[in-house]
């Protein structure tokens, strides 16, 4: 498993991105995929999850409504298409890969992409 994040960068509050995980290495279309934050000053948190088949999906309160995480196995790519974004929503997104079909807030993934930056303004 090999993840490249992409697709941060600044955008007003109430704006949109969509962020994309590749896995190069083609490797993580039977696992569980999630995305986590880290806020400047603030641990890592949870967000999304998503099972190997796109079936489950989970997401943290504070982005339920708003984010939306979604896959598309045959390019090898998890999507997190965020919305409404408010300025606590800056933060570095992580994706992360559980060695399992199904993935859990509780358990740690076994491997972590970069991060890609994203910054709301007010």
């Amino acid at each position: 498993v090999q993840l490249q994040a992409s697709g941060g960068g600044l955008v007003q509050a109430g704006g949109s991105l969509r962020l994309s995980c590749v896995d190069s290495k083609r490797t993580f279309r039977n696992n569980a995929v999630g995305w986590f934050r880290q806020a400047p000053g603030k641990e890592r948190e949870f967000v999304a999850t998503i099972s190997w088949n796109g079936g489950t999906t989970t997401y943290a309160d504070s982005v339920k409504g708003r984010f939306t995480i979604s896959r598309d196995n045959a390019k090898n790519t998890v999507y997190l298409q965020v919305n409404s974004l408010k300025p606590e929503d800056t933060a570095v997104y992580y994706c992360a890969v559980w060695l399992s079909s199904y993935g859990s807030r509780q358990t740690s993934p076994h491997y972590w992409g970069q991060g890609t930056l994203v910054t709301v303004s007010s």
